[in-house]
Order: C-alpha cells, then sequence, then structure tokens
C-alpha cells in the first residue's frame, strides 16, 4: 500500500511527550530517537521547546545520549530554511541537532538522510533500534513504517574466521521491533483540524482491517500512568484547608 499504513507498529498517546518511559524504551533496545517539532516539541512557528514538556526532553536526552536525538521538521532544516537559520536555533534551543534534508518527510531521500546520520555515529544506530515520535499520522508515521517495510529482511553481517569471510544473519533481528512509531495525540496549537481527524479515522479504519492479520506490539509497557489533576476541594473541608493556609502564610 503506497501509504505504508498496514500493520502499524505504533503507540498512541493520549497526551505528549511526558508519558513516554524512556528508560523502558532503552531496555526493550530501542538506542535512538527521531522528534518531529511543530506540535510535538515546540508551539508551530517557534524555535523554543515547550515548558510543559522541558523535563521530559531532557530526560529523554539523558537517556539516550543527545547524539542519539535527532529532530527532523519539514519546516527548520529543509528548503523553507534560508540559509538554515531556524535550522541553527531550533538546535541551539533544544539542545540536540536538527537533520538538514531537502525533501519532505515521509519521503524516502528523507528517510536515507536520517540513516546517514545514525549510521555516521561513533556507535552506529539501526533503524529497528529507533523510535520515531510526531503528531502526523502521514508524515511521521507513514516515515516509520516506510524504514521498518524497507528493512523486513534480515541484515548480513560479515564476519571474519580462521581467515575466511563469512556473513550471518543480524543479531539484531532479535531485539526491538521498529522503528515504533509514537503519535502524540494531543497538540500545542490547533491547526489542520479536518486533516487531523481524517488521520484518526483512517487509523482506526487500518486497525480493524489488520487486528486479525498482523498482532499490534503491545507497547503498555512504555507509557506512563497518566497523572490525573486533584480535584479542587469544596465545602467546609476545603474553606478550612484555606484558612489555615493563609494562616500559616
Amino acid at each position: 500500500m503506497p501509504l505504508n499504513i498496514p500493520g502499524l507498529l505504533i503507540s498512541s498517546l493520549k497526551q505528549d511527550i511526558r508519558r513516554l518511559d524512556f528508560a523502558a524504551l532503552q531496555k526493550a533496545g530501542y538506542r535512538g530517537a527521531v522528534f518531529d517539532k511543530d506540535n510535538c516539541l515546540t508551539r508551530p512557528d517557534r524555535d523554543t521547546v515547550v515548558p510543559e514538556i522541558e523535563e521530559a526532553w531532557l530526560e529523554c536526552q539523558k537517556v539516550f545520549g543527545m547524539g542519539n536525538v535527532l529532530i527532523v521538521s519539514n519546516s527548520a532544516g529543509t528548503w523553507m530554511d534560508p540559509g538554515g537559520i531556524q535550522c541553527e536555533s531550533v538546535a541551539a534551543n533544544a539542545r540536540v541537532p536538527v537533520l538538514r534534508h531537502k525533501a519532505l518527510k515521509p519521503a524516502y531521500s528523507c528517510i536515507t538522510a536520517i540513516r546517514d546520520y545514525f549510521s555516521s555515529l561513533r556507535v552506529p544506530i539501526h533503524d529497528e533500534e529507533l523510535i520515531i515520535v510526531g503528531d502526523r499520522i502521514f508524515t511521521d508515521v507513514v516515515m516509520a513504517n516506510r524504514m521498518r517495510d524497507s528493512n523486513r529482511s534480515p541484515r548480513l553481517s560479515e564476519y571474519e574466521d580462521g581467515g575466511a569471510v563469512g556473513k550471518e544473519k543480524d543479531a539484531a533481528r532479535n531485539g526491538p521491533r521498529g522503528p515504533l512509531a509514537v503519535w502524540t495525540t494531543d497538540v500545542w496549537e490547533k491547526d489542520a483540524t479536518i486533516m487531523r481527524w481524517s488521520e484518526k479515522k483512517l487509523v482506526n479504519a487500518v486497525r480493524r482491517w489488520t487486528r486479525d492479520k498482523e498482532p499490534e506490539l503491545d507497547t503498555t509497557r512504555f507509557v506512563k500512568q497518566l497523572i490525573q489533576p486533584q480535584p479542587a476541594r469544596t465545602g467546609t473541608i476545603g474553606m478550612m484547608a484555606g484558612l489555615l493556609g493563609r494562616l500559616r502564610g
């Protein structure tokens, strides 16, 4: 299928990256992360990480290592960013590299640029060791599934044995299934409302269609429990607590 959506390997967050358990992801074998920018880490057309997720963003960098976290945007670092000014600004504010790429997500040439980056690291990271986090199905999730589909056959690695060069299947095939697409459903500013509604409907339809054909990966262990805000106290107890607070202040 051209959209590369069937059999989604996806974790849907009903909030944002604060609910991701990065330590659990690393324990499962994921070593690197690709993040979208607009409405995932920043507000649209802004260069700074929204304060609400700053703590989670720092945790991500600490767990994976800053060099293993990459921002891939369809604005910063593209032909829409003359001179790479926004690319440099986002990288400085987010404290991680921003990919410079000519084609927009989910183009295969963009995928190639991502692979080139992670393969250039001192300890290279393979596709199946990545999580790809974003708020759009037709860019971030489709790109992750394209990477997974093009990487389904076991990779062969060369080794030397008694002077003879042989080949063996990469041990990573028994590691994490990936790239793991993480779809953040909350946004910082509303945009493309009709498109987002269409994306959700498509995902629901695909999940119903593939439910019996290809089991979804259980990703619940990668999601932190939702912290419900404490309800405001009312009545006599609430009034007494308020008076005591004023007296202590």
